[in-house]
C-alpha cells in the first residue's frame, strides 16, 4: 500500500510502505532481498562488496566508532604527561581537545552530501584512513602546535566516521533487523568513554602516552580491509549540489558552540565561552534564514517535520545531557570524594559498559512486546531514576551495591539510545537518509558536549553556593540531579509518539 506523501514539498512522494514490506515478504518467499539486489547491480558495475550479514556490517561500523570514542577519553587522562613532554602547562593542552571538536563541527554536516556524491563505502573507508593518518601524526608530534594540527586531521576523519558509518548501516540492513543492528552500534558511544580512563591510566603508567595513538593503526588497517570486503558501495544516483554557503555558516556556528561548551566546563574559560555562545547563536540565526531560501541545505531543518525523527532528535538530545555528563562526573566523584585510586575508579565505571552489553540481546524483545512509545516512556523514567541514585552515593554504601546501580543505569541508557537511533529513521526515505544522518549526528555531538558543560557548571555553582574550595558529596549530588532532571523532560516527548510507531522495525 502506498505510504503518505512526503512532508517536505521539495521531495516527491514515494512508496515507503511498499519498499519496507517488500524486504520482509521477499525474504520469506525466497525472492532476492532488496540489499542483495543492490549488491548484484553494483557487482555488474564492478564496484561492490559481497552481501554481508547485518551483524558483520554493524560490528565493522561499531569498531570504527569505538576507536574514535575510546581515543577521545583516553587522551584526556594523558594530558598532564603530554604537557610535561612538550614543555607546556597542563591547561594549555586543552587546545588539543578543542582542535578535534572544531574539526567535528566543521565536517559532520558535510558528511552526508559527500556520501551521496562519492558513495558511502569509499567515504567511510577514507574516513578511517584519515583518522589513522591523524593518529600516526599525533604519535609522532614533537610539539604542541604539531599535536594540534594532527588532532584536527584526526577529527576530520572522525567527523566522517560518525554519520557515514551510521549511513552505511542504514543502507545495508533490512528494517526488520534494524533494532538488533543499532544495539551493536550504540555500544561504542557508551563503552568508549567508560573504558577510556582506565585504559589511559594503564598506558600512561606502564607504557608511553604515544601508544594511545599507535593502537589506532592496526584497528584502522583492519577496518579499511573489512569495509572493502563486506560493505556494498551504495550511493544516491542523483546527488544534490553542495551547499557551500550553508557549510560555511554551519561550520562557524557549530564550531563556536562546541568550543564554548568545552571551555565552559573548565575553570578560567567561561568568559570566552560566553562570547562564543553569543557569536554561535547569531550565526545560527543567519543559517536559519539561509536554510529557508535553499532547496537542499546542508543541515535540512525540514526533517523535523517528520514525527518520529523529531521525537528522536528532541528526546534523544535531552537524554544525551546525562550521557555526556556521566563520564565526567562519576570518575571525578570517585577520586575526589571517595578518594579511590584511578584504577579503582576505572573499575567502577566499567559497570556502565557491562550494563550496555547486557542490553544488546534484550532490546528487540522488549520493543517487540511493548512497542517504542511505551518502552521509551517507562525505561526513560527508570533510567533517569537510576542515574539520580548516583547522587546519593556515600562512603557507607557498599561498593558492590554502587557497582550494581551503575550496571542497571548502563543497561537502561543503552536501551534508550538503541530505540532512539532506530525510530529516528522509521519514516525517512532513502533519498533523505544521508541528510538525516548528518543532521542527527550533528545534534548528537552538540548535546554530548553540552552534557559535560551542564555537569561542570552545576558542580561549580553548587561549590560556590556552599563555599567549597573542592567538590564534596552534596555538590556531586546537585550536579547529578541537575542533569537527570533535564533528561527527565525527554519522557514528555516520548509520550507523543504514535502507539504504533516503529512496529515494523521491532516486528511487533
Amino acid at each position: 500500500m502506498p505510504g503518505p506523501p512526503s512532508l517536505d514539498p521539495r521531495v516527491p512522494a514515494r512508496p515507503r510502505r511498499r519498499s519496507i514490506a517488500s524486504v520482509n515478504a521477499e525474504s520469506r518467499d525466497g525472492i532476492v532481498p532488496a540489499a542483495a539486489r543492490i549488491t548484484q547491480t553494483d557487482d555488474r558495475q564492478g564496484g561492490a562488496a559481497p552481501a554481508a550479514n547485518y551483524r558483520t556490517v554493524a560490528l565493522i561500523v561499531a569498531c570504527a566508532m569505538f576507536m574514535e570514542n575510546l581515543d577521545a577519553t583516553v587522551l584526556a587522562t594523558a594530558l598532564p604527561t603530554m604537557a610535561h613532554d612538550f614543555g607546556v602547562r597542563a591547561p594549555e593542552m586543552s587546545v588539543a581537545l578543542t582542535a578535534y571538536l572544531l574539526a567535528l563541527a566543521i565536517f559532520i554536516p558535510a558528511s552526508g552530501s559527500l556520501a551521496d556524491r562519492l558513495g558511502a563505502r569509499p567515504v567511510f573507508r577514507a574516513a578511517i584512513a584519515l583518522f589513522m593518518a591523524g593518529s600516526i601524526a599525533c604519535g609522532l608530534a614533537p610539539s604542541l602546535p604539531a599535536m594540534i594540527a594532527a588532532r584536527f586531521v584526526q577529527g576530520t576523519g572522525g567527523a566522517m566516521m560518525i554519520p557515514v558509518g551510521r549511513l552505511v548501516l542504514l543502507r545495508s540492513v533490512a528494517k526488520r533487523d534494524m533494532v538488533s543492528a543499532m544495539s551493536w552500534l550504540v555500544m561504542p558511544a557508551l563503552v568508549g568513554p567508560i573504558l577510556g580512563p582506565p585504559v589511559g591510566g594503564f598506558i600512561v603508567t606502564y607504557l608511553d602516552w604515544r601508544w594511545i595513538f599507535w593502537l589506532n593503526v592496526p584497528i584502522g588497517i583492519a577496518g579499511i580491509l573489512l569495509v572493502g570486503r563486506f560493505i556494498a558501495d551504495v550511493r544516491e544516483p542523483s546527488a544534490h549540489p553542495f551547499d557551500g554557503r550553508g557549510f560555511a555558516l554551519s561550520a562557524l556556528a557549530l564550531g563556536c558552540l562546541l568550543s564554548a561548551f568545552e571551555l565552559a566546563s573548565r575553570s578560567g574559560g567561561r568568559r570566552i565561552a560566553a562570547a562564543l555562545i553569543v557569536v554561535g547563536g547569531l550565526v545560527c540565526l543567519l543559517y536559519l534564514a539561509h536554510a529557508r531560501r535553499t532547496a537542499h541545505p546542508i543541515l535540512d531543518l525540514s526533517l523535523m517535520r517528520v514525527p518520529t525523527f523529531r521525537v528522536s532528535v528532541l528526546a534523544g538530545s535531552l537524554t544525551r545531557i546525562t550521557q555526556g555528563a556521566q563520564p565526567f562526573l562519576l570518575p571525578l566523584m570517585m577520586q575526589l570524594a571517595f578518594h579511590l585510586s584511578a584504577a579503582q575508579s576505572g573499575t567502577m565505571t566499567v559497570a556502565t559498559a557491562l550494563g550496555s552489553f547486557g542490553m544488546k540481546g534484550l532490546a528487540r524483545r522488549i520493543l517487540r512486546r511493548f512497542g517504542f512509545r511505551s518502552s521509551l516512556v517507562v525505561v526513560g523514567l527508570l533510567g533517569t531514576t537510576s542515574y539520580a541514585v548516583c547522587g546519593l552515593f556515600r562512603p557507607d554504601w557498599p561498593l558492590p551495591v554502587m557497582f550494581g546501580v551503575l550496571v542497571v543505569s548502563g543497561f537502561l541508557l543503552s536501551f534508550q539510545f538503541t530505540a532512539y537511533n532506530t525510530i529516528a529513521y522509521d519514516e525517512i526515505g532513502k533519498e533523505r537518509m544521508s541528510a538525516a544522518t548528518s543532521f542527527y549526528s550533528t545534534f548528537q555531538q552538540l548535546m554530548l558536549s553540552l552534557g559535560i558543560c551542564t555537569g561542570g557548571a552545576a558542580l561549580h555553582l553548587s561549590m560556590m553556593a556552599r563555599g567549597h574550595a573542592l567538590p564534596e558529596f552534596a555538590d556531586f549530588s546537585a550536579a547529578f540531579w541537575t542533569v537527570t532532571a533535564i533528561s527527565l523532560a525527554a519522557v514528555v516527548f516520548n509520550a507523543r509518539l504514535d502507539p504504533h510507531a516503529g512496529d515494523e522495525l521491532s516486528g511487533r
